[in-house]
């Protein structure tokens, strides 16, 4: 079993794709979330973004179904990548920043792919201290969009990190931010 990751012994829980969530209610889910804050808890049910199910897949803690059947890797990846095209990108971040030991969730309401909890802090008991937007090593940033997305990250009282990932893989993350000259 990898560190950090408990679910009932040797077993994984049901999920069920829907749209660009996956969700569950299962008590093994809800276990999960209370333990390592996975998914949110919305009416009694774990939804996960399509990261999250990602990466709880590739660790074989989740099973996810669509409306047919149980989806292997490769067919919940390939339905991923439909419904978020740069899934990959984001999903190599969110998997880095998991297994360094942060706590990840969603920032679309920030303007970024995610906010960071420090490590030991907890979502509803703290504040995210990043942003973090994932970009490909070979990609272009825009002046405008940095500010923008500086702006935001500081205006909400978080730090913004550019999470730059090359061709191989590896990411180097960016701090940006504010001084007073």
């Amino acid at each position: 079993m990898k560190k950090g990751i408990a679910t009932k012994k040797g077993g994984k829980f049901k999920a069920t794709i829907s749209g660009d969530l996956v969700i569950s209610n299962e008590k093994e889910a809800v276990n999960l979330h209370n333990k390592n804050r996975f998914g949110e808890l919305v009416g009694g049910k774990i939804q996960y973004s399509l990261s999250e199910a990602l990466y709880l897949l590739e660790q074989s803690k989740i099973e996810v179904h669509d409306s047919k059947k149980r989806l292997s890797y490769d067919a919940f990846l390939k339905k991923a990548k439909r419904l978020e095209p740069n899934i990959i990108l984001r999903y190599k971040v969110f998997a880095d920043l998991r297994k360094r030991g942060f706590i990840v969730k969603t920032a679309l309401k920030f303007g970024a792919d995610f906010r960071v909890y420090e490590r030991g802090k907890k979502p509803g008991k703290a504040h995210a201290k990043w942003l973090v937007s994932p970009v490909k090593g070979n990609s272009k940033i825009i002046w405008y969009d940095l500010a923008a997305k500086s702006r935001v990250a500081h205006s909400t009282k978080k730090n913004l990190l550019i999470a730059v990932v090359d061709d191989e893989g590896d990411i180097t993350y960016y701090e940006v931010g504010w001084i007073k000259p």
